[in-house]
């Protein structure tokens, strides 16, 4: 399907919002179209009275054109102002629309699916493409359409007073409104694209170049990463200056045609006039009436100028989009299962059909309310055993039931009401402590949240800060130590009383004290649950009843 019709799709949410904005952009035009018409007309007809006779001026209505002339007037000030409203109502509400849209389409696919995506990429796709595509709708949907309407209207307006007029007029709209933008769309075409790529691989470029900056200090690849930058710098200001040329080329060309067909509508309105068949005020009509036509195709050629921009960025958008479904959802959801014992029969899973075995004949018995320890070194599977239990990738062979029903049966969004996990890992959220631990039960009041934070040991904390719940804790959490980033995911399980617990080596990275503090504060929180703690720590190992040993995807007792 064309990226714009599928564009249009998806905006169909919003439909009354565009149609509103359209409506009131045509009235714009056409309020601004008979105000320079009817006062051509009435200062022309003015000055041929004031040359009359007394008897004539004293015949000729002056109050009735004025009046209109002032309401004309008084309406293009408020269509346009009514104009920009409406559409960047409707400009946010597709951006809205857009982003939920496409994140909705990426939480499937993560992680399996976009484990070949860049982060930084992906990151320019949510941001800055679906920035991009907004200016479809200011930029080509409203002119466009208004557009095709108005120029309609105005050509059969002046059809009443001159066939010849109205013939020109309508040539010299098409042309500046169909001509000249299709010539700037494919000479701006492979311009705007290639904006829209190096815009996408400069973001890229810098989110990857912060995020491994403490790497590249230390190696001395700093000088090569900004000389990267640089040269894409020079490439997106080389494609930027071949638009703003293109887009220079169609004002003068619109310019041109502008001048001919007023040039056309006056010759047409004489022969009118001296023919007898056009009162001399009327060519002031049409003259005046010729010029502010092309208001409602002027924006066209430099809104054409920029649609390879936007279909570059529509395809970009769509090709994330559109990828597979890594794990399928069953057709039929399991119901929730009445009892949460585990077991894995021989199962086997690997991350692609040319990688080696992550897990590879594991075989595993986990009844309901047993706390497992899991360890092993780095690689050899662990985290690939949580990925499995999560529904994160699919498994190749064997059998992996929970309460007797195969994983298979249950989709992801089951399996994440029935799991909690916390991780050395769990992300805290440039937003308030509240906030963040309201991901965790969106539906929790305040007392919920003091409550899950006594657990955690971190109350006292809390209302010790001057905001208390409200306070910022920064980009990912930069103003809590180490130790309280933890206890937040630990408040964050409280509050989530899920009969599965999965522990992802919580004590990495703390120090032995503030290690024993935590897993002191951790034991009340794992009563009552199923409870699998991955760990290559041995002090979080005096919490479980078993341990069990991974190792090159093999787990042994």
């Amino acid at each position: 399907m064309n990226e714009m019709r599928r564009l249009v799709r998806l905006f169909g949410p919003q439909r009354g919002w565009m149609l509103s904005g359209l409506a009131i952009a045509c009235v714009t035009v056409m309020a601004n179209f008979w105000l320079m018409t009817l006062s051509g007309w009435f200062l022309a007809s003015t000055g041929i009275v004031g040359l009359s006779s007394f008897a004539v001026q004293n015949q000729f209505n002056f109050f009735t054109p004025a009046a209109s002339v002032r309401f004309f007037a008084t309406l293009r000030v408020g269509a346009r102002y009514g104009e920009r409203l409406v559409t960047h109502e409707a400009t946010f509400r597709l951006l809205a629309t857009l982003r939920a849209w496409f994140f909705g389409r990426l939480v499937p696919l993560a992680p399996a699916g976009l484990r070949d995506q860049r982060t930084g990429d992906l990151l320019a796709r949510l941001s800055g493409d679906i920035d991009t595509l907004n200016l479809f709708y200011l930029r080509v949907y409203v002119p466009a359409l208004a557009a095709g309407i108005t120029v309609g209207l105005m050509t059969l307006f002046f059809a009443w007073f001159s066939g010849w007029a109205a013939l020109w007029l309508f040539v010299g709209l098409v042309l500046n409104g169909v001509a000249v933008p299709v010539l700037t769309a494919r000479l701006g075409y492979k311009a705007g694209a290639e904006v829209t790529r190096t815009m996408a691989a400069l973001r890229t470029h810098y989110v990857e170049a912060a995020q491994s900056l403490p790497e590249l200090l230390t190696y001395g690849a700093a000088p090569g990463a900004l000389a990267e930058a640089a040269a894409l710098n020079g490439r997106l200001q080389a494609a930027q200056g071949r638009m703003a040329g293109y887009a220079g080329l169609s004002l003068a060309a619109s310019g041109l045609a502008t001048n001919f067909t007023l040039l056309a509508v006056l010759v047409a309105g004489i022969k009118a006039v001296t023919g007898g068949g056009l009162n001399p005020a009327d060519l002031a009509l049409l003259a005046l009436g010729a010029v502010a036509a092309f208001e409602a195709v002027a924006p066209l050629p430099q809104a054409f100028a920029q649609y390879g921009q936007i279909k570059a960025a529509a395809r970009r958008v769509f090709e994330v989009a559109d990828l597979p479904v890594p794990v399928a959802a069953p057709a039929v959801a399991a119901p929730r299962p009445e009892r949460f014992d585990l077991a894995l029969d021989g199962v086997s899973l690997r991350y692609g059909p040319d990688r080696p075995w992550a897990l590879e004949d594991v075989t595993l018995r986990v009844a309901e309310g047993r706390r497992i320890g899991v360890t092993g070194p780095t690689g050899a599977g662990k985290s690939t055993l949580i990925n499995l239990l999560l529904r994160f990738y699919e498994y190749q062979a064997g059998s992996a039931r929970l309460g007797g029903r195969e994983l298979r049966d249950f989709t992801p969004e089951q399996m994440a009401r029935l799991v909690t996990v916390v991780s050395q890992r769990g992300h805290l959220f440039h937003a308030t402590i509240r906030d963040n631990l309201l991901l965790a039960r969106g539906d929790a009041d305040e007392a919920a949240l003091m409550n899950a934070l006594e657990v955690a040991q971190l109350a006292g904390f809390v209302r010790g800060l001057p905001e208390g719940l409200d306070t910022v804790v920064g980009e990912a959490g930069i103003a809590l130590s180490g130790g309280q980033g933890r206890r937040i995911a630990l408040a964050r399980a409280v509050l989530r009383p899920t009969p599965w617990l999965i522990l992802d080596d919580p004590t990495e990275g703390l120090d032995a004290g503030t290690e024993a503090a935590f897993l002191r504060d951790l034991a009340p929180v794992l009563a009552g649950r199923t409870v699998l703690l991955i760990t290559h720590r041995p002090a979080p190992l005096a919490l479980v009843d078993e341990v069990w040993r991974l190792e090159n995807g093999r787990l042994n007792p």
